[in-house]
């Protein structure tokens, strides 16, 4: 595409800003809160992934949609994100797995879309000023018609977002990670009998968790957000998992009145993200914003002097001071800014990680975690057998 035959789009924030570019997704309006992710690969599964829902997300990577997009890197089954920022686009990608350019991708989906905005001085905008509401257009051109739309949206804080990604229905996940980028699976699927049973709960759960439950030999059941404790242990399972997922987990009221009843019946329980962050309210403790949260793959993560290079997307976290401390103890910290990011519970195989340790994208130092959880799951059918 030429300049030329570009169309005109408007960024516009809460407090006024406004940057003028190019559209490279559908026509039309998103209003959003505007984040930022440091990523330098993995685009198409920020983009469906449904933690990213109710977001704009600014690449901080200067080039974007050099490898297009195919079927297999998706984590859900559409984009989750409000709209895209970027500073330059790739047109015709050049991939042997792709399928689609990411510009007709967005315009398939209908994701408003800018390119040729500075995103690094607005990436230090939004890191000074912090997270806030935004809007893209390609059809109000005018910046206070824009602006009046941006500050009548909903701010993050207070929103239950997990209600738009959640499943409708039930159903049984079976794939396991895809063979050609399998990695690490040295202890997965060794002398299991049969699968151990793990009920998920989905509060906008990635493709690539549900498969390495799956390859880990689990038999991985999904629910709704808002199923009841009791018709979780109908499926009498080996363990429950507690999915990540978007907005502000202090809404999500049926999720986390669903973790404290689960945690009467000591079963297995292992959390990611917001999974976390509903466990640690179910436990006793509190969470709160971030000012701008942490989206990229390279956050360190770690305690007592072990290190995990870590996949992070979340804009909220758990105040440490707010931990039943006689109950549970902090597993992990972020070493960026030393906000909780795990916990595990000192007495019951019940453990949780503000980090994506399934990576999809970013790296797999972490994936030891979901060894942990089967082995937890492993003890305790071993227990009921005694």
């Amino acid at each position: 595409m030429f300049l030329s035959e570009a169309i005109p789009a408007l960024l516009v924030l809460a407090d006024g800003t406004a940057y003028h570019g190019w559209s490279f997704g559908a026509t039309g309006t998103a209003i959003g809160e505007v984040v930022f992710n440091t990523g330098m690969t993995g685009y198409q599964e920020v983009l469906t992934d449904p933690s990213y829902c109710g977001q704009i997300v600014i690449f901080t990577y200067p080039e974007l949609g050099n490898t297009g997009v195919n079927p297999e890197d998706e984590e859900s089954d559409r984009p989750q994100v409000r709209g895209v920022i970027a500073r330059n686009i790739c047109h015709r990608p050049s991939n042997w797995r792709s399928t689609q350019s990411l510009p007709d991708y967005l315009k398939q989906h209908q994701i408003p879309a800018i390119y040729g905005i500075d995103t690094r001085a607005l990436t230090r905008k939004i890191r000074m000023f912090g997270a806030m509401n935004g809007g893209i257009s390609t059809t109000i051109l005018d910046q206070g018609e824009l602006l009046e739309q941006v500050q009548a949206a909903p701010l993050m804080t207070g929103l239950n977002l997990v209600r738009e990604v959640t499943t409708p229905t039930t159903y049984q996940w079976s794939d396991p990670t895809i063979p050609a980028w399998e990695f690490k699976l040295e202890t997965a699927n060794n002398n299991i009998e049969e699968p151990f049973i793990v009920v998920a709960l989905d509060f906008g759960i990635k493709r690539n968790i549900l498969r390495r439950l799956t390859s880990y030999g689990c038999r991985v059941i999904v629910v709704p957000a808002d199923t009841p404790s009791e018709e979780i242990l109908n499926y009498n399972p080996d363990g429950v998992f507690l999915s990540n997922g978007p907005g502000d987990p202090a809404a999500v009221s049926e999720g986390i009145a669903t973790a404290k009843a689960l945690l009467l019946s000591q079963k297995p329980i292992f959390g990611i993200c917001m999974g976390h962050q509903i466990l640690g309210h179910a436990l006793g403790a509190e969470t709160y914003k971030l000012k701008f949260g942490h989206r990229g793959l390279n956050q360190p993560a770690g305690l007592q002097q072990r290190v995990e290079i870590t996949s992070q997307n979340h804009s909220f976290a758990i105040d440490q001071d707010s931990l039943p401390a006689t109950v549970v103890e902090v597993s992990h910290l972020n070493l960026n800014d030393r906000t909780v990011a795990g916990v595990r519970h000192k007495s019951l195989p019940i453990f949780s990680v503000q980090y994506h340790p399934e990576a999809s994208p970013g790296p797999h130092d972490a994936d030891y975690l979901f060894e942990q959880f089967v082995q937890a799951m492993r003890i305790a059918r071993q227990g009921d057998g005694d």
